[in-house]
């Protein structure tokens, strides 16, 4: 059941999201679309109810609830990135928007841009172990709660991976190519004074006073 859940969350997420993107931006009805947005995280919550549930039914507790919780973690640390990608997309493609700006991929705009993204792995594990942790006590002691106890070391195992992955653009910053590098000092050979070049500005003060 727990399985089906999981599931059924998954996609009850991506419908309520299309349906609220539709709402907001091909329907012009944004207070519905937002509304439809907000109902998302009613489905974490009912798979929270249907996991409790199971485990006070006298369930075993086995590696179904263990990705139960691992779920809702991921939906409370990324799941509001994913919406906002996709709902700055949505605002380009349907609403008539600007493009959404592409994130950065070199030097330390990149290291910053991945540092983000972790923090949201960190907050992903840091629900996921906290729901696992109610859940080994919900139980108690006469259950077998080693799966669960087991989950949380896979789940902090992935998130230092992960932050390990996000660390080496900070010690390796990756470097842009040479056609994408943009010349700091480029000046039009045309009316230099329209362009904010201090170094072009001075040399053109120095030949006037010649």
């Amino acid at each position: 059941m727990i399985v089906t859940m999981i599931v059924v969350c998954e996609v009850g997420f991506w419908v309520l999201l299309a349906a609220g993107l539709t709402a907001r931006y091909l329907l012009r009805m944004p207070r519905l679309g937002m509304g439809l947005l907000l109902c998302e995280p009613l489905l974490e919550v009912l798979l929270l109810v249907v996991t409790a549930v199971d485990l006070k039914s006298g369930a075993e507790p086995a590696w179904r609830h263990g990705l139960a919780a691992i779920y809702i973690g991921y939906t409370v640390g990324h799941g509001h990135r994913t919406v906002k990608w996709l709902d700055g997309h949505a605002a380009h493609r349907l609403g008539g928007g600007p493009p959404p700006p592409k994130p950065p991929r070199y030097g330390m705009a990149r290291a910053r841009h991945e540092g983000r993204i972790w923090l949201g792995t960190l907050v992903a594990g840091s629900v996921a172990s906290a729901l696992l942790l109610a859940a080994v006590w919900y139980v108690g002691g006469d259950g077998d709660t080693s799966k669960l106890e087991a989950s949380i070391g896979g789940v902090w195992r992935a998130v230092g991976i992960h932050g390990l992955i996000a660390l080496s653009y900070s010690v390796w910053p990756k470097k842009a190519p040479e056609g994408d590098r943009k010349e700091t000092s480029a000046v039009p050979a045309r009316n230099p004074e329209h362009v904010p070049d201090l170094a072009v500005r001075d040399a053109r003060k120095d030949e006037e006073q010649v």
